[in-house]
């Protein structure tokens, strides 16, 4: 069976490249049926915190990324490391380094000075005929992997192809710390092995780390597993994704206002692509999800691209969901709904001209709140001939039927009564009423506001739009 695994480090958030990582391995399990499984790699301590965990399991589950397995956390399995450490130890793969922090750096200084590549130099590493000094007092060593040092190590990257690295490239990495805690390698392998992770799907920043990996799971005598490198995510200017092109948390996009399916879309064709397809289900993701289409270039973000397609689930969106939905972005604006028009029906109107959740509740508040016009707008779209129309709408208010088909006569009657075009009653009214010449159908947005609310309004602003007019 196929068993993929996402693995983030809860030192932060869960960014857009962590994010694409882990669509890109839940994807191929699910397509394969297979198992996807979630796993913690919790041993920085000094960095790692709860909030940066609960970041992470908040934003797959807002993406819809589930996970059959886990989370494990590394933290959690000291005693598996220490056993399969001891392993390595008692077959030759691995010794103890009682090299100091202050040793390292000075032998690190001397190789730069001869222009050589900084790396351990084997100084503790048992080799025939080789006598080690005698380890020093009161020193916890750290643990080396015994790297071999002739041959190659080869992989066929999934999406990179055939990669070759020989052996005399790669150092002895420390894979135990003195406080006992593994580091990211050894920690990486065991955890493999264990989950029977068959495809390791990751960043291509983890390519030199691979061919490390590799060795460690030969000495243990422990199955390969297929990798697959996805290249980086750049900005529009092809720099390294930051904070100002968008690499910002998954949950703040959830909080600016986008939708999850708009977000995993955009992310799902970020580096991979079915045809000329743009918009697509997840299920239709899955379906096409071939880890062979994923693109060898970086991809580009486009905020501007991920704006266009969120706009585009907002307007397939049920009202309903939109209306539970904005609620949070209308209370940031202390506005109530409730007291207000109907607010799904409303959404039903105003969301084709939106792109966000929180442009949703922008284009709303004015149905919840008046705003009285700006003076200079007013005097552009109204002028004193048109006032006793506006005079006659007030009073004929009180008796039309309140419905869109009356409404839309009553205003068609009124301005062929006084010689005006229908542009010359509805955008001025509209001002009147919401501060703004920009809504949807006037006939139809008065409907919802009733009769009520917009006799209140018109009287509240009539005598600030007459005073424009003076």
């Amino acid at each position: 069976m196929i068993r993929t695994r996402f693995a983030p480090s809860p030192t932060g958030y869960l960014h857009i490249g962590g994010a694409r990582t882990a669509l890109f391995s839940w994807a191929f399990a699910r397509r394969m049926g297979g198992k996807f499984v979630l796993r913690i790699e919790d041993t920085d301590r000094e960095r790692s915190t709860q909030a940066s965990v609960q970041a992470i399991l908040d934003g797959m589950a807002w993406l819809g990324i589930d996970w059959d397995e886990g989370p494990v956390y590394q933290m959690d399995r000291l005693a598996r490391y220490r056993e399969v450490l001891d392993l390595l130890v008692a077959s030759g793969h691995a010794y103890p380094c009682y090299a100091s922090k202050e040793e390292l750096e000075v032998m690190r200084e001397a190789q730069k000075a001869r222009g050589d590549k900084p790396r351990y130099d084997g100084r503790w590493r048992p080799e025939p005929g080789k006598t080690l000094p005698p380890p020093p007092e009161g020193v916890t060593p750290v643990i080396r992997f015994r790297t071999p040092t002739t041959g190659v190590v080869t992989f066929d990257d999934m999406i990179k192809g055939p990669i070759t690295v020989a052996n005399a490239e790669l150092d002895d990495l420390v894979i135990v710390r003195g406080d006992g805690v593994p580091t990211y390698n050894f920690g990486v392998v065991v955890d493999d092995w264990d989950m029977g992770i068959t495809h390791v799907i990751r960043g291509d920043d983890h390519v030199n780390n691979t061919p490390r990996q590799i060795n460690i799971l030969a000495a243990l005598g422990a199955p390969i597993p297929v990798y697959a490198h996805v290249p980086m995510i750049l900005g529009q200017d092809g720099e390294r994704l930051s904070k100002r092109h968008g690499a910002v948390s998954v949950l703040q996009y959830r909080d600016e206002g986008f939708l999850p399916e708009g977000l995993l879309n955009y992310l799902a064709r970020l580096g991979w692509s079915h045809g000329d397809d743009e918009k697509f289900s997840q299920d239709q993701f899955v379906e096409w999800f071939d880890i062979g289409h994923v693109s060898h270039a970086a991809a580009r973000f486009d905020g501007a691209k991920l704006t266009w397609l969120n706009q585009q689930y907002l307007k397939e969106a049920d009202n309903a969901r939109l209306a539970e939905l904005v609620q949070p972005f209308l209370a940031a604006q202390d506005i109530a709904p409730h007291s207000g028009p109907d607010l799904t029906a409303l959404i039903a109107l105003v969301k084709e001209r939106v792109s966000t959740l929180e442009e949703l509740a922008d284009a709303l508040h004015i149905y919840y709140r008046q705003a009285l016009p700006a003076v200079e707008e007013l005097q552009a779209k109204l002028n004193a001939a048109a006032a006793p129309a506006f005079e006659r709408l007030l009073a004929e208010f009180e008796s039309v039927a309140w419905e869109a088909p009356a409404l839309n006569q009553l205003l068609k009657d009124t301005a062929q009564a006084h010689g005006l075009k229908m542009g010359q009653i509805g955008m001025p009214l509209r001002l009147v009423l919401f501060g703004t010449a920009q809504t949807p159908s006037i006939d139809q947005v008065l409907t919802l506001m009733g009769r009520a609310e917009t006799l209140r309004r018109f009287r509240a602003a009539w005598p600030h739009a007459l005073a424009g007019l003076a």
